[in-house]
């Protein structure tokens, strides 16, 4: 779905998002994007309405891609909800839970095949999220189905504040070395911690 959505444009709604959680007015954890604008934005103009999005906790770029206006967005984050974020309408739901997204994604992409509808699966993970079994086992499984999924890998190289390359002694990832039609990846650093913004220190 073409969108109208600038890098900086992305990254001014961000900044709103993390001055308002380190002035406090935002009680719950949040996740911040920086960095992956442009990646996002292109992945995005394939993406049509009708399609689906997954994402984990970090995905207020992808619902401002998907349709989500700021003001509801917003809404919702200062409820409290930034890590489990869900629009039905706009068909895109996220995941506080590792991998939690993935198998949802898998199971909504074989439905959208048994009724034909034509209508595609985007499903976002981190780095360390793709190494898990329960996404190597749903890559494969749509794989082998051939379902209509796309498993977006947004590599920014670490695991909250593990290095994910040195967890698996090795410099190539899964996602790396067996090349998959249905896995698109890209890399990216974000200058935003795992959580919060910077400043705040929220326990």
């Amino acid at each position: 779905m073409p969108t109208n959505w600038s890098v900086q444009d992305l990254r001014d709604f961000e900044t709103q998002v993390a001055d308002l959680f380190n002035q406090g007015g935002i009680k719950a954890p949040v996740h911040l994007s920086d960095g992956n604008e442009a990646p996002l934005i292109e992945i995005f103009k394939n993406v049509k309405s009708e399609d689906w999005v997954f994402c984990s906790w970090r995905s207020h770029y992808q619902c401002l891609l998907k349709g989500v206006t700021p003001e509801a967005l917003l809404s919702e984050i200062k409820a409290g909800r930034s890590i489990s974020l869900g629009f039905p309408e706009h068909k895109i739901f996220s995941s506080a839970i590792v991998g939690g997204q993935v198998p949802i994604a898998v199971g909504t992409a074989l439905a959208e095949k048994l009724k034909k509808t034509g209508n595609h699966v985007w499903c976002f993970v981190g780095d360390m999220t793709a190494e898990t079994g329960i996404a190597q086992t749903s890559i494969r499984y749509a794989e082998r189905h051939d379902l209509p999924i796309t498993f977006v890998v947004e590599d920014n190289g670490i695991s909250v504040l593990t290095d994910t390359r040195k967890v698996w002694a090795s410099e190539t990832l899964r996602f790396n070395e067996t090349k998959s039609e249905k896995v698109l990846v890209f890399q990216y650093k974000s200058k935003y911690p795992h959580a919060g913004a910077g400043v705040r220190v929220q326990f």
